[in-house]
């Protein structure tokens, strides 16, 4: 009787570039169905992220990887489409903070929502010490794929 092939790092790898790869189209449909780009669809998404801690302009570039110029145009592109608006900073009058518009995030929800339901039953599939790693997993990944990009880009 053969024995059951256990899964390699690489078959891990080739997994998680499938994800990657679906997930970067999934990501272009739904900015798309927003009427948005998947680079101010990311920064959106950085300011709901926040909550009720507005964002400034150069958080948003330095996490979106971009210049403080062009998430200018992104800011620009995000306020005509009603999703933030630019407030003073009362501390800097120089600085401006971000904030999403609630109907907006609600218009994010209803495109992300089914999706998530589905990533949510797929979820409830495992058992909690399951969940705990694949949280972990996922949390380390992101460290080490956002520190990567801190230094190579």
């Amino acid at each position: 009787m053969e024995a059951e092939r256990r899964p390699t790092v690489p078959d891990a790898i080739g997994a998680m570039d499938g994800l990657i790869a679906t997930m970067i189209v999934g990501q272009q449909e739904f900015a798309r169905n927003l009427g948005l780009s998947v680079t101010d669809l990311v920064c959106f998404a950085y300011v709901l992220e926040a909550g009720d801690t507005p964002v400034t302009a150069g958080d948003l570039a330095t996490r979106a990887h971009v210049t403080t110029g062009a998430v200018t145009g992104v800011l620009n592109r995000l306020e005509r489409g009603g999703f933030v608006t630019r407030q003073p900073d009362p501390a800097d009058r120089r600085r401006v903070r971000v904030v999403a518009v609630p109907d907006a995030a609600e218009r994010v929800v209803a495109v992300y929502g089914p999706f998530y339901a589905r990533l949510a039953e797929l979820f409830a599939r495992y058992s909690p010490d399951e969940l705990a790693l694949l949280v972990d997993w996922f949390t380390r990944a992101g460290e080490l794929a956002r520190g990567y990009l801190d230094e190579s880009c």
